[in-house]
């Protein structure tokens, strides 16, 4: 799959992350100083929504049971040898862009 529009950057404030549908895959978008990242919305746990999570720096907590990623590589922080996908992000002038291919 190519580059999709996700969001417009403006709808995701530096520090937040928000659930976003790309090319019908539900995924987090996540906007950190300014820098976005794209991974998938699925906790490795339950499944909980990790868009819908807390963002502190880099770390997203998952909202159900607290497990935590790192937005910017997908890694489980309790157990870097696992974690959830990554995608690609593209800015295009005040829109963000993810490749969920």
């Amino acid at each position: 799959m190519a580059f999709a529009l996700a969001a417009k950057a403006s709808d995701v404030a530096p520090g937040t992350i928000r659930e976003v549908k790309v090319g019908g895959a539900t995924i987090a978008l996540a906007n950190v100083g300014g820098s976005f990242y794209a991974i998938s919305n699925t906790c490795l746990h339950r499944g909980g929504p990790l868009g819908q999570g807390s963002l502190e720096g880099k770390t997203v907590t998952c909202p159900w049971h607290g497990w935590q990623f790192d937005v910017t590589t997908g890694k489980a922080s309790m157990n870097p040898n696992t974690g959830v996908a990554c995608y690609p992000t593209e800015i295009r002038g005040n829109e963000v862009f993810v490749d969920v291919g």
